[in-house]
């Protein structure tokens, strides 16, 4: 096989990592051209959302079972098959060869050729393939879905299975992507004039100002114009905190767990680039990387700050953003890779950590002050269980109404919340509350 690196070959290297290590790299696919760079993370995040049915149908054709398999040969397999059964515009015969190549030049001749006989056998029932027939119905589900079994558990339990199911189709779909214009460098009716002359075809949402559905950001990317902060990629949903918290010209606001600042962003633009905003991170790579974007999108009245914010000690101030770190089982569409991080233990984990922070931000937050409460999960342990917690710990803290902050149609928990579901709203699922210091 001629080694130069394709998109398949750097995309089986990537899952193999993956899968062996929990880490998900793309800088191995940075030596590729940008469409072959897009085309690496479009096969990797749509085997992770198939995984499970990926290997159900190796298993029914393979006379090695994918259980006893090295990771390297698994996901061989794995992208051999989701192109032959997914990739309507690749021919079964170059899917089966370049699986069959990679395989021979990692592994050797003989791996190279048990994958061309799995392969093939896969062609041959390749318009009657076999379902999953597993009397467990949570195997059944989570195999059907790919998703893992407790999280089937979990919202099935929930949800019921008809919900359930359609939760878990969302997440399998190739998600769409929203694009916020920034008004501190550009105006939002210039930004919608310069989609159009560029032939990029766009949806202007009604929910907030400024976010418009795209297919891809790929075009934006290409262009320049994140960098040049026209614009940000940042689905709709997670507006909704920022908008919740509603900041002043006037104020000093505080983002906790600020990383990547996208939020911090779009508060500097709802206030004008005036005020202050201290954005608090506990990464300094990625506080410098969000300073750098500060910069790029003229919002100077960012600060940053490396520090634990369970640890940091602050002066009062007017509002405190906390997008608290989650399970994130709310963009499983995006980041088809949480749903095989996730367990049990991780959810608790995350719910042990929220309320540490949600204490500390307490803190920080003035007499009259605003606190608001975010999450990207589905979970009520990390939403209003968690909420509801922190208020028995902190009776000087009431519940705010979020109407009229935020859509009729995510207003959840009596007007107290919004809660954002994939299969429902068509964006990410996100949830948050407003909370007021009253003495």
């Amino acid at each position: 096989m001629d080694t130069e690196a394709t998109a398949r070959s750097i995309s089986v290297e990537i899952l193999i990592d993956f899968e062996d290590n929990g880490v998900l790299d793309y800088s191995r696919a940075n030596k590729l051209e940008s469409r072959d760079r897009a085309e690496v993370r479009e096969y990797v995040q749509n085997i992770l959302r198939r995984r499970s049915y990926l290997d159900f149908l190796i298993d029914q054709f393979s006379n090695v079972k994918i259980d006893e398999m090295k990771s390297s040969l698994k996901n061989i397999l794995r992208l051999g098959v989701y192109d032959m059964v997914f990739m309507d515009s690749t021919p079964d015969y170059a899917a089966i060869n370049e699986s069959v190549e990679i395989a021979k030049y990692s592994l050797g001749s003989r791996t190279g050729d048990l994958t061309n006989a799995i392969l093939r056998n896969l062609q041959r029932d390749i318009d009657n393939l076999p379902k999953p027939n597993f009397e467990d119905r949570t195997k059944l589900v989570a195999t059907t879905f790919s998703h893992p079994e407790w999280l089937v558990k979990r919202w099935t339990n929930r949800f019921g299975e008809r919900e359930a199911f359609k939760l878990m189709q969302a997440n399998n779909k190739r998600p769409s992507y929203y694009i916020r214009a920034n008004n501190l460098r550009t105006k939002t009716e210039n930004f919608k004039l310069r989609m159009t002359k560029h032939g990029i075809d766009f949806e202007e949402s009604d929910w907030l100002p400024g976010y418009f559905k795209v297919d891809s950001v790929a075009p934006f990317i290409s262009k320049g114009w994140l960098d040049k902060g026209f614009c940000q990629v940042q689905d709709i949903a997670a507006g909704f905190a920022p908008y919740l918290l509603d900041p002043d010209p006037s104020e000093s606001i505080y983002d906790l767990c600020a990383a990547p600042g996208t939020k911090s962003v779009l508060m500097s633009d709802l206030m004008n680039g005036e005020g202050d905003i201290l954005a608090v991170d506990i990464s300094s790579e990625r506080l410098d990387k969000l300073a750098e974007s500060a910069l790029s999108y003229h919002a100077e009245n960012i600060r940053v700050r490396r520090a634990d914010a369970t640890e940091v000690e602050l002066d009062e101030t007017d509002a405190v953003l906390l997008d608290a770190p989650c399970t994130g089982t709310g963009v499983l569409s995006k980041r088809a890779d949480l749903r095989w991080r996730r367990d049990q233990e991780s959810l608790d984990n995350a719910v042990q950590l929220q309320s540490e922070l949600l204490d500390s931000a307490a803190e920080m937050v003035k007499k009259g002050g605003r606190l608001v409460y975010s999450t990207c999960s589905l979970e009520e342990e990390e939403n209003m269980e968690q909420v509801m917690n922190f208020l028995d710990r902190h009776e000087n803290f009431e519940m705010q109404s979020v109407e009229g902050y935020v859509p009729d149609e995510v207003i959840a928990h009596g007007g107290l919340a919004y809660q954002t579901f994939p299969h429902k709203h068509g964006c990410d699922g996100h949830f948050g509350v407003l909370l007021k210091r009253t003495s």
